[in-house]
């Protein structure tokens, strides 16, 4: 009687058809290789200007020299967070830079909404894309001729300032020298700046919006302003959930660029913001690197908090999240 071999399944190693994760990626990066290719400078540039920089963060613990470079420099710890909390700038700076991005979200972010909306409602198409292309141009218009503009339209003779005149028994006001129009007049640019550009990616959401739906709504007695409640703002409302997150993680930040443009010493109290201020101190008051590299820092950190919670928060009670 021939004996049984006994084999021992598990000292034998399983044979799997199953491809390694090695096998998976580059079979990944063949298949969709001509659309990795096009996001390849895309993917260099942040390496080179946005992770590589990183490095330099620890100069915000370190007294810096720069005859002793970055990794020579004594360390201080957190010793200039503290300077900064302790500083007569710190609440002013915090207040003033809430309140802009603030004033920016509340009034800024549904413009572009609201505005998108009209021009869907448009049927004429030639009118719809000239109204779209004169809102489109001053998104392209520099800064600093933006800025000049601002400033001839809101001096004592501009334009803006003698219409406000008429309309205030002949006083003239100086919009540019008194703090406390500086918060409007920024919001309000910014909302004429940036309003049509704002505009293109809730038209791109509008027009994945199947027809059907509307000729469903329409079927049921709906009108326009109920078909823009009900089939409209639920169609991109994802869209428009997932870039609030993303400006509830830049509410902290306030770009140095308009303000120093259009700040003076008698605005300081609301319009200095922590940018503004790290500009100063990091380039024009003492080049105070390291001090100036903390504040960097502490804001970014209050804005990725503020991104984590904004995104908690939606898949909490909406289900739309960014991870």
């Amino acid at each position: 009687m021939p004996m049984k071999t006994v084999i021992n399944k598990a000292a034998v190693p399983a044979i799997s058809g199953k491809p390694s994760v090695i096998q998976k990626i580059g079979k990944e990066l063949f298949r969709n290789r001509y659309l990795y290719i096009m996001a390849l400078p895309v993917i260099i540039y942040y390496i080179l200007f946005c992770y590589t920089p990183m490095y330099g963060i620890i100069i915000a613990f370190k007294r810096y020299e720069i005859a002793k470079g970055i990794l020579q420099s004594p360390w201080v710890g957190f010793q200039h967070f503290q300077d900064f909390y302790k500083s007569i700038y710190f609440w002013r700076l915090i207040e003033n830079t809430f309140l802009i991005s603030f004033y920016d979200l509340l009034w800024g972010f549904p413009a572009p909404i609201i505005f998108a909306l009209l021009l869907n409602e448009i049927k004429n198409s030639a009118f719809k894309r000239t109204v779209q292309t004169i809102t489109y141009l001053p998104y392209f218009i520099s800064l600093v001729v933006i800025c000049g503009m601002i400033t001839d339209f809101f001096s004592n003779n501009g334009v803006i300032t003698r219409l406000t005149a008429m309309f205030n028994g002949g006083r003239v006001i100086n919009f540019l020298a008194e703090p406390q129009y500086f918060r409007s007049l920024y919001v309000g640019t910014n909302i004429w700046q940036n309003v049509g550009w704002g505009t293109i990616i809730y038209l791109a959401a509008l027009s994945a919006i199947p027809q059907e739906q509307y000729e469903a709504a329409r079927i049921d007695g709906a009108g326009r302003f109920k078909q823009t409640i009900h089939v409209t703002l639920p169609g991109i409302m994802s869209t428009i959930i997932i870039l609030l997150i993303l400006r509830a993680g830049q509410i902290m930040s306030v770009g140095f660029e308009k303000i120093i443009l259009l700040y003076n010493p008698a605005t300081y109290e609301t319009s200095d913001v922590i940018s503004s201020f790290v500009y100063r101190r990091g380039l024009g008051e003492g080049f105070q690197y390291s001090y100036s590299a903390a504040i960097g820092l502490f804001q970014s950190v209050i804005n990725f908090v503020l991104l984590l919670a904004a995104n908690y928060l939606s898949k909490k009670y909406s289900d739309i999240k960014l991870l």
